[in-house]
């Protein structure tokens, strides 16, 4: 009885607790919606399969409406502080990314509820949000860690690659509508945009992942609330081998000879060598997490890096299977595809049981320094970054 009544007395008002929604909640949307989307591009599909991406594609969907609706107003008026943060402005990032990946699995499997013509309709709402809001992020965050931020040396963490992969995550899904969009200059114009925003993420990624191994080398892991986003590094990774291949497969479609053939062969020629970085990542980031676990590695909404970052290597992986045969290709996928869904089932239940208790959405307390950078006090929500 005393212990309920200390629990009743602990809890904050509603509006308390809905002003602590931050930006990097949208990682849950992206965990969800990325394990239906991947299931969709395994290259071998197994009875059910699709019947369960479906419905993990619908807490997805219903997730991003739940959270834009509840978040909305409070941005509003927190949106300053956030951006003033130099760790939780990069989670911007996550709010298109979300919007992206709801949208490619409506496209995907939300045709068998809502009909194909009103996925089609509906991809194309959330794309062009998405990739504005993408677009945004990448340009507006980097200038203000630029012109604002105080940074230290040592302030290089994985979510400074947020606001920067959502243009890669726009290439990826723009492929699935270039069947879609009119023929001639309106695809070609798409097609090309696509693969200008691939450049716009990838030369971005690589200066960013440059940054962090330095920082890994130099100052060694940092804390341990910060681990898991190490692994927000395979996210571009895995998301460009397949905006790579998901675009070179549909550039006969709107490109010339031979143009259209050299871009498929771009697809398998860049993304081999890629994968096979990504899988040296992934053995990195999996010994330091293993390492920091058997210490102490504390559940906040970081551990949504294990999830996304992982699916888009999953979705990679399929693409280079179909574009070339290989077997190996084939038992990676799948492979794969079984840790992101252990992952997910780990990291939702945790995140589930952290919101009801409230520790995830209580006021958090001031924090001087994270991971280096200067500020006088996080604010609201700073303390359980995610990715």
């Amino acid at each position: 009885m005393t212990a309920s009544l200390v629990s009743m007395t602990d809890l904050e008002p509603p509006r308390r607790i809905v002003a602590n929604l931050t930006p990097n909640w949208f990682a849950s949307v992206m965990g969800t919606g990325i394990v239906a989307v991947a299931a969709v591009s395994l290259p071998e599909q197994f009875p059910g399969l699709h019947t369960a991406a479906t419905a993990v594609w619908a807490v997805a969907a219903a997730l991003l409406i739940v959270l834009t609706g509840v978040t909305a107003r409070q941005w509003s008026r927190n949106a300053r502080g956030y951006l003033d943060d130099p760790v939780m402005a990069h989670f911007y990032g996550a709010v298109p990314m979300a919007i992206l990946t709801v949208g490619a699995g409506t496209l995907l499997l939300g045709r068998d509820v809502i009909g194909p013509r009103a996925a089609v309709d509906a991809d194309w709402t959330l794309w062009l949000i998405g990739t504005v809001l993408g677009l945004a992020c990448a340009t507006a965050i980097p200038y203000l860690m630029f012109t604002r931020h105080e940074i230290q040396p040592d302030s290089v963490f994985g979510g400074w690659l947020m606001p920067i992969v959502p243009p890669m995550v726009s290439a990826a899904t723009g492929a699935l509508l270039v069947p879609y969009a009119p023929a001639g200059q309106v695809r070609l114009s798409l097609l090309l945009c696509c693969y200008a925003m691939f450049g716009v993420s990838l030369f971005a990624s690589m200066i960013v992942i440059t940054l962090l191994w330095y920082r890994l080398a130099i100052n060694k892991v940092g804390p341990a609330r910060m681990v898991p986003t190490l692994w927000i590094v395979l996210g571009p990774l895995g998301q460009s081998v397949t905006a790579a291949n998901q675009l070179g497969g549909v550039a006969h479609q709107t490109m010339p000879a031979p143009y259209a053939d050299g871009l498929q062969v771009f697809g398998v020629v860049f993304g081999v060598p890629v994968w096979g970085f990504a899988v040296l990542w992934g053995v990195l980031a999996t010994a330091i997490t293993v390492r920091i676990a058997r210490e102490h590695l504390p559940f906040s909404l970081t551990w949504w890096s294990f999830t996304f970052p992982v699916g888009t290597c999953v979705t990679g992986t399929s693409a280079l299977a179909l574009h070339t045969g290989a077997t190996m290709f084939r038992i990676a996928a799948a492979v794969l595809y079984v840790g992101l869904v252990l992952a997910w089932i780990v990291v939702a239940v945790r995140t589930v049981h952290g919101a009801v208790r409230g520790d995830l959405l209580r006021t958090p307390n001031p924090v001087a320094r994270a991971i280096g950078s200067r500020t006088a006090a996080h604010r609201p929500g700073a303390h359980c970054v995610a990715a």
